[in-house]
């Protein structure tokens, strides 16, 4: 039996710390602050990256540097025979068609999973591959059955401001302008590629109703015999409010009692274009193996 390396980048919510417990090797991700590069859970913390967002400092993403992705994996390649790697959605960042392009020189020992997923469905990819490497799995069947998973997902996310929007092109100044005077709350989804409009309310509270709804319709329509099959995972995030995350928890677990609700920070390069003080509901189906 192979002997497999599970590698993530710091998108999937895994700290490093949290990825040393796991076994994983998580790759922090590069950001650009006023032209000074911080990288993810090394020299930048969730609270100084909402520090620097609230200055309105100058702030952009990037994508680990393709030596230190390689070196990563050579290191690696030591020890294990080969390398499943899970980063960040094709649709959001080109992390991943840089890697598939690096893992060609490999032969065949490294496995670039493009299954669509980002923060806590990216955690929940990380730890299914865990569990099929553990059933014996070779890292091309491990690749296979996670793509063959990307659409077993869903995540709703509601803002708390509509500026990340409008700076970054999304909306109109004059739409957000509007939106801010009548305290419309964008609800976006999630549910492959791209992020997209889902719906437009008044107020928090009607997005968090919103959201619940939009979840409940996907455990009762689309994901109905996975729920059955006690296959469905439940999953919150948030962008610099635990507080209010903590009470969105609640509000889940009572909408959808019995259910486990695993809680992370919203992936940094996810909050660079929404903002501080947004919440989100996600769901994600855990492979049998």
């Amino acid at each position: 039996m192979s002997k497999i390396a599970i590698v993530t980048d710091s998108n999937s919510g895994i700290t490093q710390e949290e990825g040393r417990r796991l076994g994983v090797s998580v790759i922090p991700m590069p950001f650009f602050i006023n032209e000074k590069m911080y990288l993810e859970g090394i020299t930048l913390s969730q609270e100084e990256f909402y520090q620097w967002l609230k200055s309105d400092a100058s702030i952009s993403t990037s994508q680990p540097s393709p030596g230190e992705t390689m070196g990563l994996w050579d290191t690696l390649l030591k020890e294990y025979d080969e390398i499943v790697q899970i980063p960040m959605s094709s649709g959001l960042s080109a992390t991943c068609a840089t890697a598939m392009g690096l893992a060609q020189e490999y032969e065949g020992r490294v496995h670039v999973v493009d299954n669509q997923r980002i923060s806590v469905t990216q955690r929940q990819s990380v730890e299914d591959a865990i569990a099929l490497r553990e059933a014996g799995r070779s890292g091309a069947e491990i690749k296979k059955i996670l793509e063959e998973e990307k659409f077993n997902s869903s995540i709703y996310i509601t803002l708390e401001t509509l500026k990340y929007l409008k700076k970054g092109g999304r909306i109109t100044p004059a739409a957000a302008a509007i939106g801010t005077v009548l305290n419309l709350k964008p609800v976006l989804q999630l549910q492959g590629e791209k992020l997209d409009a889902f719906a437009k309310v008044r107020g928090k509270k009607q997005a968090r109703r919103t959201m619940l709804k939009a979840m409940k319709a996907d455990f009762e329509g689309r994901f109905a015999q996975f729920v059955q099959n006690g296959e469905m995972c439940l999953q919150a995030a948030y962008t610099g409010n635990p507080e209010e995350a903590q009470e969105w928890k609640q509000e889940m677990q009572e909408a959808f009692p019995g259910m486990e609700i695993h809680m992370d920070p919203l992936s940094l390069s996810v909050a660079c274009h929404i903002g501080h003080g947004s919440l989100a509901i996600a769901c994600s189906r855990k492979v049998t193996v």
